[in-house]
């Protein structure tokens, strides 16, 4: 097997097949390790509307949220995927890029990632099945692909937002920076699942300067002085020591990143010598500031008759507002499903059984709350301890609250006239609030864990550079130094086309 490379890529998400794709059209030998099996031509992630079945299953890593009061002490699961294209294999498809000032507030701590930074990596990401614009790219890798107009739930939740006051968008990704309208999907032209991998390296697959290891775990990075060399890897099949003769790139999630970084040394102090791993460099900041999008769970409805079998992803459009008309960008997020979602907990307290029930997800997007993760063993395998602390700055219960309650209005309303019979999970009058805690899940949104910044606390600098040693970068959601208020997919792709500039500036 092939052991020496110009560049190791540690992960094949939406950042590091981005990164790996960009250095390799350079004219680099490039390497990409996946601990999870390749996910060309698996039906059940190839089709969309099985994605909800990827959870918590062989194609994914099995995390969870500590439990806490505030969710009323239930665990969470928090889906991450363990496979080729990582969690763009596993995820609902969602191309969603937030509003410019995500980015500009970015801007404050880690200079030079503002939104007209950032737009060009967005762009050269996208096929937008619109063309290119001023603000959509029309030639890039990622197939993007608006739903069918024409399904009823579709239609009424757009008919439902426009009576609940909300203007009607063409485009979330355009202009406008709130509203309900037709979602992004990463679904191709056949109607498929379109991944980051599909994306980014299955064309050039067959490149002598491309290699792909699947179904191999990286256990640490290697380092003469401060330079990184490469990393240590097992797969069933054998133990291997990579080398990087230009650098290694870390691009394995806003949890196994800092993981990684920690059993190489590079992390909070005390914790690293609690386990008996030697210390690096001091990075205090690594596995803090974890933070996530708070998901309820459901709010689940009777519809008026049964849905029949699932269109797409099961869903079609994004409704975007503010729980509070004096803020400064909207902060709530909703979203509908061809089907009943719910936690364990929803469904030990209400009736929902039947082929009849629809159901609206709704996040917190300008989320508050942050918490932390913590190795609980020196090891690649050993399960962590993730603490993000949901819920715990009172602003984002508030603000769910209020959209339990806008959502509950809504159906009410004559969008929803043909398509809604009754209130099956919350209750008209039951309180909301326990609603929230007891359905509160995560939006698989997990970021911010070695987050990037000019300041000491930053462990990666605002070219991300892992500070205090050379030829090592982070292109994942753990650089986002304040989650964004959209989904991550498209924020960390970015990020994974922006690390390559600056690695082969750098070079």
């Amino acid at each position: 097997m092939k052991t020496g490379f110009d560049y190791i890529v540690i992960g094949s998400g939406s950042g590091g097949v981005a990164v790996a794709r960009r250095l390799h059209d350079a004219g680099a030998d490039v390497a990409v390790i996946e601990a999870g099996q390749s996910s060309f031509g698996v039906a059940e992630i190839e089709d969309p509307a099985r994605w909800f079945s990827l959870q918590s299953g062989p194609w994914d890593w099995g995390h969870h949220y500590t439990p806490s009061a505030r969710i009323l002490n239930r665990e969470i699961a928090i889906p991450r995927g363990k496979a080729l294209g990582g969690s763009s294999a596993t995820n609902a498809m969602m191309w969603y890029r937030g509003v410019p000032a995500d980015y500009d507030r970015w801007n404050d701590t880690a200079p030079g990632w503002g939104w007209q930074d950032c737009l060009p990596a967005f762009r050269a990401a996208e096929c937008w099945e619109g063309g290119a614009t001023a603000l959509r790219g029309g030639d890039g890798p990622l197939q993007i692909t608006r739903p069918d107009p024409d399904h009823p739930l579709t239609r009424a939740m757009i008919d439902g937002g426009v009576a609940m006051g909300l203007d009607r968008i063409d485009d979330p990704n355009g202009p406008e920076a709130g509203g309900v309208g037709l979602a992004n999907f990463n679904i191709d032209k056949a109607g498929l699942r379109h991944t980051s991998a599909q994306a980014y390296i299955a064309p050039i697959l067959s490149s002598e300067r491309l290699t792909v290891l699947t179904e191999t775990l990286a256990h640490h990075l290697t380092f003469e002085g401060d330079r990184a060399t490469g990393v240590a890897v097992h797969s069933p099949k054998r133990e291997a020591l990579l080398t990087a003769r230009q650098g290694v790139i870390l691009a394995a999630g806003a949890l196994e990143t800092p993981r990684l970084l920690m059993l190489s040394g590079i992390g909070p102090a005390k914790e690293l010598a609690e386990l008996d791993i030697a210390l690096r460099i001091k990075a205090e900041g690594v596995g803090q500031n974890l933070q996530d999008h708070p998901l309820v769970r459901a709010l689940n409805f009777r519809a008026t008759a049964p849905l029949g079998a699932m269109v797409g992803n099961g869903g079609g459009t994004l409704s975007i507002w503010k729980s509070d008309d004096t803020l400064p960008q909207a902060d709530l997020l909703a979203f509908p499903v061809q089907g009943r979602s719910a936690v364990p907990a929803l469904w030990d307290h209400y009736d929902l059984d039947g082929d009849d029930i629809f159901s609206i997800g709704l996040g917190v997007m300008r989320s508050y709350s942050k918490g932390a993760l913590r190795l609980a063993a020196a090891t690649p395998t050993a399960p962590l301890e993730i603490q993000p602390n949901l819920l715990s700055d009172p602003r984002d219960l508030t603000a769910l609250v209020k959209g339990v309650e806008f959502l509950m209005d809504m159906v009410a309303t004559s969008g929803f006239s043909t398509y809604f019979k009754d209130y099956v999970a919350p209750q008209r009058g039951e309180d909301f609030e326990t609603f929230v805690r007891r359905s509160c899940s995560t939006f698989f949104h997990c970021c911010g864990t070695a987050h990037m910044g000019a300041g000491e606390d930053a462990p990666v600098s605002p070219r991300l550079g892992v500070k205090g040693c050379r030829k090592l970068w982070v292109a994942d959601a753990s650089v986002i130094p304040e989650i964004p208020s959209c989904h991550t997919h498209a924020p960390v792709t970015m990020i994974g086309e922006r690390a390559a500039t600056f690695i082969l500036e750098d070079a």
